[in-house]
């Protein structure tokens, strides 16, 4: 007999984007198609000074089981992180989680009932529409443009279905790259409170802002002080992955105390808790105040990066694709036209693309609804200015 496995596995399928990884095997081949920062910007001699201080300080609290909320130490640094961006949050305020993508895992955990509506930017992270779907809910697309979500449809939206909770990346969102107004912000906290509905704003690329003289506007958590009556509609996902490292593993939601206990339930069944280790290290480089240097260092690399692929793309592709130039995150969201004769459909392009040595991708996936096929996505965050400029050549040829 073969194995009966859970019905709600029908409801997800196996990553596109892992999936298109099986084929970058292909010597010489440039990617633009994955979504993590570069291991070279990474401060590997900061983190291991850290770690150092980790096992040295406090030896016990670092290699031990923890507190499924969290270690002691790093909430307090993350509490004093967020205080930087202008969010008041005391440390039992927050949970610490195996990356953020933990934290929307328990998010779907806790709140997701089969059939419950789910509303989520179109186009949207890939894996938060695994994941939901995972739980059985039900995704409703809300358009976005340059500038986020459309607010206006949101309302309209949220009037219709009734949705459980709305799930957004407000800054420099993947694969969008689009950064929510100011103006819409306030109408997002707005519609929270109008329509007693969880926003959830997840911000992994907030800090990765390339003109240190024009930031982002502040996060959705940061203007709920301005709104009485908006903070407990907020539950705001934080990682370091995008910043310090991946490996590390560390993530943190600020929400509603309700919610993080139902939380925390959650999460003891499935880790116990994070890494202490990975805490301890985390919390060491917090307090040792490296982080603003290595934000400065990274914000400079990829806004170099992401400058010289918005000139290269219309460079060599002319017309024949549209895009929004970043203003920070890890990527580009273009669109192709099929003026001039050339490729419409972005799989097809995408296909020819790796003919040529050249990957990325397609943006039909991360829609949950009626995908463009013309879109896709660039990652400029990986490869030099010189792996930039050959392989937006490729690209070129391919189209």
């Amino acid at each position: 007999m073969p194995l009966q496995f859970a019905t709600r596995l029908n409801n997800v399928e196996t990553s596109a984007i892992r999936e298109l990884f099986k084929l970058l095997g292909k010597p010489g081949i440039i990617s633009f198609a994955g979504g993590f920062p570069d291991s070279a910007m990474f401060d590997v001699a900061g983190i291991k000074a850290a770690a150092d201080a980790a096992l040295t300080e406090e030896p016990g609290g670092a290699l031990q089981y923890g507190a499924t909320e969290g270690y002691e130490p790093l909430r307090q640094q993350l509490a004093a992180f967020m205080g930087t961006k202008g969010v008041e949050v005391a440390p039992d305020g927050l949970i610490v989680t195996t990356g953020s993508q933990q934290a929307l895992d328990l998010l779907g955990k806790t709140m997701i009932s089969p059939g419950d509506k789910v509303i989520v930017e179109g186009p949207t992270f890939l894996a938060t529409i695994q994941c939901f779907r995972l739980y059985g809910a039900e995704l409703v697309s809300a358009p976005i443009d340059a500038h986020g979500v459309d607010t206006e449809q949101l309302e309209q939206l949220i009037v219709e279905h009734k949705p459980k909770f709305v799930y957004l990346i407000p800054t420099f969102g993947n694969p969008s790259g689009a950064l929510l107004s100011l103006e819409r912000r306030r109408k997002v906290l707005e519609l929270a409170v109008k329509y007693q509905t969880l926003i959830v704003e997840d911000d992994p690329y907030g800090d990765l802002y390339f003109d240190p003289a024009s930031p982002p506007p502040r996060s959705v958590l940061s203007l709920s002080k301005d709104l009485p009556g908006s903070r407990e509609w907020i539950a705001h996902c934080g990682s370091m992955s995008k910043v310090l490292s991946p490996g590390l593993r560390v993530g943190w939601m600020i929400a509603q105390p309700e919610l993080l206990a139902k939380a925390t339930m959650c999460k003891q069944f499935s880790d116990a808790h994070t890494s202490t280790f990975a805490q301890a290290t985390a919390a060491q480089y917090l307090k040792a105040g490296r982080m603003p240097a290595t934000l400065a260092n990274v914000r400079k690399v990829y806004g170099e990066r992401a400058r010289v692929m918005g000139a290269a793309l219309t460079r060599e592709l002319g017309d024949a694709v549209e895009f929004t130039q970043p203003q920070g995150g890890l990527f580009f969201w273009a669109r192709l036209t099929g003026k001039g004769g050339k490729v419409k459909d972005a799989g097809e392009f995408a296909k020819r693309a790796i003919e040529q040595g050249v990957a990325f991708v397609p943006g039909a996936p991360f829609y949950a609804k009626d995908p463009d096929v013309s879109t896709f996505r660039l990652s400029f965050a990986t490869a030099d200015v010189g792996k930039i400029e050959e392989g937006v050549g490729r690209l070129g040829k391919a189209a």
